[in-house]
Formats: structure tokens, C-alpha cells, sequence
């Protein structure tokens, strides 16, 4: 059995830890089956400057995902499973691809529940020549052991932090102990990348940028969060404030999460930003509040001409 498959024998990938065999077609909370499964490969434009650049980033967008949150603006992929599987020597054709096609990196979206198939492809593009950075970009509930499966592999991690408070957590994305399972996956990922290199046109070579969404009703939720990453982390951190929040899937059964953000909630937030020092951040309009900028999951650049669910080639 290849190595990717062990580690999948009693899946521990993510922090549930839920042990189904996936080799055998147990699935666990995030419902993903043992091959990468895939709802879009494209160009992004507008995440953060030094990702996107002028290039755009080359993402990869993984279907299936360990939270559960009730505001996910990608559900039909993370919750209902939207997606095609395909092969690792297949996901490792995507991977050169996105560099081809001539993209500052390949900007891997919610692939947690994917972590040892992404490693294998991952070592198998970069045998074939792959070389522009890779983007690991993560809802932050990880676990340690997973995150190791990818050291020396991704150049930048891209996590969010959602919550502070981790009653929070439970009720809007059932993740037990958010806070604590984030603070420490964000830890790695720093541990792993080192100080942050940026190249003559600023765009991220290795590092971290570390994402909060402000929600509704919670900003002093964010505060705490902001608090965390100048203790632990400094204030030259690159922080990504997020003001884009729309009530999507099913946050309108949630009284604080069936409106949009207030620019006073929002400005809240940036004032403590710094106001406690920190250095480096990224802000949004007011305009970036809707749901236009959500990608059409339409399995573009998913398929090849071989490759799909071809287990003797990997």
C-alpha cells in the first residue's frame, strides 16, 4: 500500500481524528472519499496583493471540508460535496498546469481533508519541475500531524482565524476547541515557512498571511483574535481584516449572522488593529460584501485528457 493510502487506513489527517478507513470507503465528518476530489481549477484574481499580483493565483479548489459552517459561502463543494475525483498522477498534471499557464503559484483551497494525497502529487510536480510557490490555503482547523505531511512542501500558508471564543466555533462550524487547534496549526505554518520573503514586486515568495472574517455582531471577538496573533506572532505579521461577510447557506437561522457587517463593526476592528501595533495588514471595501466574487464550481480545469481515477499510475 502506498504511503498516501496508510495514512488513510485510520485517517487522522484533521484534528476530529475520526479514524475511518478511507481505503475502504468509510467516510468520516468531512465526508471525503480516499482520492482527491476536485470542483475547479482557475485564476484568481483577488486574494490578497502579494498572492494574486498581476498574474493571478493558480487555485485548486478541493471538494468536501472538516468544518461545518453555516455562513460557508462555499457549500455546495465543502458541505455538499460537489466535485470530481481524480487521480494523484492526475492532480499532479494540475499542479503543472497552474505553473504553465503562467500564474505566481498554485493556491491550494480547503485541501485538509486531502493533506497526504496533496503531498505525494505535490513531490511528484516538483520531480517533473514545478517550482513556482505553493499557497496552502486553510480554514485553520488543522491538525499538527497533517500539517507535517507538508513541510518543505508549501511555501505559503494562507489560514484563516475565525474565532477566539470557541462556543463560537461549535455553533456556527461544529469545531470543537477552534481556538486552540488554530492557534497551534498557525504556529507550525510559521515554524515551517520562517520569516516572510517577499520578492521586488511584493508578492509573497514564503511566509504567512493570517486571515479573520469579521462577523457580525462579534467584532469584539476579532479584537481577542488580534490581541493573539501580536503576542504570539508579532506585529510585523501580514493580516488579511476581512469585511466581505454575506449571509450564505444557512446563516439567516442565525439572528447575529442574518445581516451584513456594519461598516461601525468593521471599523471597529481596524481601529484595534492599530491600536495595538500591528504593522502589516490588508483591509477590504465595503463592496467586497457579496456574493459575486464566489467562484462558479463548474469542474473547469478538472479534467485531462487521462489520468482520472487511474490508481495503477499512482
Amino acid at each position: 500500500m502506498e504511503k498516501w493510502m496508510s495514512a488513510l487506513a485510520d485517517c487522522q489527517v484533521c484534528p476530529r481524528g475520526c479514524g475511518a478507513d478511507r481505503t475502504k470507503g468509510e467516510t468520516g465528518f468531512c465526508g471525503a472519499p480516499e482520492l482527491p476530489k476536485l470542483a475547479l481549477v482557475s485564476r484568481h484574481d483577488w486574494e490578497e496583493p502579494p498572492i494574486s499580483g498581476t498574474k493571478g493565483s493558480g487555485t485548486v479548489f478541493f471538494s468536501h471540508c472538516n468544518l461545518g459552517c453555516v455562513f460557508c459561502q462555499n457549500f455546495p463543494i465543502s458541505q455538499e460535496g460537489f466535485g470530481q475525483e481524480v487521480s494523484i498522477a492526475r492532480l499532479t498534471e494540475i499542479f503543472l498546469e497552474q505553473q504553465e499557464r503562467g500564474f505566481h503559484n498554485v493556491n491550494l483551497v480547503s485541501a485538509a481533508q486531502f493533506i497526504p494525497q496533496t503531498a505525494k502529487a505535490l513531490e511528484q510536480a516538483k520531480e517533473k519541475g514545478l517550482s513556482i510557490p505553493i499557497v496552502y490555503n486553510s480554514n485553520g482547523y488543522e491538525s499538527i500531524a497533517g500539517l507535517r505531511l507538508l513541510d518543505g512542501l508549501v511555501d505559503v500558508y494562507l489560514p484563516d482565524f475565525k474565532y477566539w471564543d470557541n462556543a463560537l466555533g461549535e455553533a456556527y462550524s461544529n469545531a470543537p476547541h477552534y481556538r486552540e487547534t488554530a492557534a497551534a496549526a498557525i504556529l507550525e505554518m510559521r515554524r515551517q515557512t520562517g520569516n516572510d520573503v517577499l520578492d521586488e514586486n511584493g508578492l509573497m515568495k514564503k511566509g504567512l498571511i493570517l486571515r479573520h472574517l469579521v462577523l457580525p455582531g462579534h467584532y469584539r471577538d476579532s479584537f481577542q483574535v488580534l490581541d493573539w496573533i501580536k503576542d504570539a506572532l508579532g506585529t510585523e505579521t501580514f493580516v488579511s481584516l476581512m469585511s466581505q461577510y454575506t449571509p450564505m447557506h444557512r446563516a439567516r437561522e442565525y439572528k447575529n449572522l442574518s445581516r451584513r457587517l456594519t461598516t461601525f463593526e468593521y471599523d471597529k476592528v481596524v481601529a484595534h488593529f492599530f491600536e495595538i501595533g500591528l504593522k502589516n495588514g490588508f483591509m477590504q471595501k465595503r463592496s467586497a460584501a457579496t456574493s459575486e466574487y464566489t467562484p462558479v464550481f463548474d469542474l473547469s480545469g478538472v479534467s485531462g485528457a487521462e489520468g482520472f481515477i487511474k490508481r495503477e499510475e499512482n
